[in-house]
């Protein structure tokens, strides 16, 4: 038997050792196991937007969204001052082309020469209605994005810089309150005074896979600088050149299959708003799954087991909610009262077990 720890994590995405660092930074003993490969889930496989002004944001969520993507800059300096890499995070803002009545106040209303001046690949010729016959009008929001590929390759690499032992191909399959602790079985037996679900799509019910299919595109020239979200695609350059187009959100289990038509819909959708992208190599496609919950709010907090937690759930905002996440928990974790009100994340709102 290993020795006692003051916390176990499982799930080695963005949140899970976003806490690990978190609970680090103040002092506790942390063990971080995954299933598979540390990182290479969800949190790889994201777009990065920081989207915190989305309107497809629930409303329960909007208070946690705003106060993480706040955090972010901080998150990201110390991220990257930890690991000794960047991990591309850009402010620029984003474009958003949406219907008048569903723009937040945050938006700020373009102009069609505002618009030239900031985006002039932009071509928006006979779309004042979008593929999905809406009325659109176009806006700038002031969002972030990153990489979050590199935001989890620094995260890792932070973490195991300051002593953050990270177990990959290490399964939990039972935890157990055992004697005001929690027991933890996996690869070994292990026992800490508390144990984080942080499994993503693996959380168990309610939490359920949400397949998500999008590609790189290598234009030779910069086409873009802004991030572009429309009724149909959603569009985000990186500094190095390459565009990401995205996304699907389908129900089909834990299929992280790429499907040719899927990838030809997404970039045909993409083209009909930048029409470079036709010339421009696909230089790699893949699959995530997001995890969703059936009103796709996150779930933070205690289970019914004593002493185990969970935070999973974040569908769409998993990277732009780990900075809030890891405070959260943490704060839970010692005993503290969060600094804002959690409980529309409650996982009593929901029958089943979630650990």
């Amino acid at each position: 038997m290993n020795s006692p720890l003051d916390v176990i994590i499982s799930g080695a995405g963005i949140i899970g050792v976003s806490l690990a660092l978190e609970l680090r930074g103040r002092g506790a003993h942390v063990l971080v196991l995954d299933s598979g490969p540390p990182g290479r889930e969800a949190s790889s496989a994201a777009a990065g937007m920081l989207a915190a002004a989305d309107p497809m944001t629930p409303p329960a969520l909007r208070p946690l969204a705003m106060a993480s993507a706040e955090m972010f800059p901080a998150y990201v300096q110390k991220m990257e001052a930890a690991a000794d890499m960047q991990v591309d995070f850009r402010q620029l803002g984003t474009i958003e082309l949406a219907a008048e009545t569903a723009a937040p106040h945050e938006y700020k209303r373009l102009s069609s020469a505002d618009l030239q001046r900031l985006e002039p690949s932009l071509t928006l010729k006979n779309h004042a209605r979008s593929l999905l016959s809406q009325e659109l009008s176009a806006f700038f929001v002031q969002e972030d994005s990153v990489d979050p590929h590199l935001l989890m390759q620094a995260a890792l690499a932070a973490a195991q810089k300051i002593g953050i032992e990270i177990r990959g191909n290490a399964t939990v399959t039972n935890t157990t309150a055992c004697d005001g602790k929690v027991e933890v079985l996996s690869e070994s037996r292990y026992i800490a005074k508390s144990f984080v679900n942080c499994q993503g799509a693996w959380s168990g019910a309610p939490v359920r896979p949400r397949k998500g299919q999008m590609l790189y595109l290598q234009p030779q020239t910069s086409v873009l600088q802004h991030v572009l979200r429309t009724p149909e695609v959603y569009i985000v350059p990186r500094s190095t050149g390459k565009v990401l187009i995205g996304a699907t959100v389908e129900d089909v289990g834990f299929d992280k299959s790429v499907e040719p038509e899927a990838i030809d819909m997404l970039l045909t959708l993409a083209k009909h708003y930048l029409p470079e992208f036709a010339a421009a190599p696909i230089t790699q496609s893949w699959a995530g799954l997001r995890p969703g919950t059936p009103d796709d709010l996150p779930i933070i907090g205690p289970t019914d087991i004593p002493g185990a937690f969970i935070a999973s759930g974040h569908f769409r905002n998993g990277i732009l909610l780990a900075p809030i996440t890891a405070k959260i928990m943490a704060d839970l974790l010692e005993g503290r009262s969060p600094s804002l009100d959690i409980s529309s994340f409650s996982p009593a709102r929901f029958s089943s077990k979630t650990v």
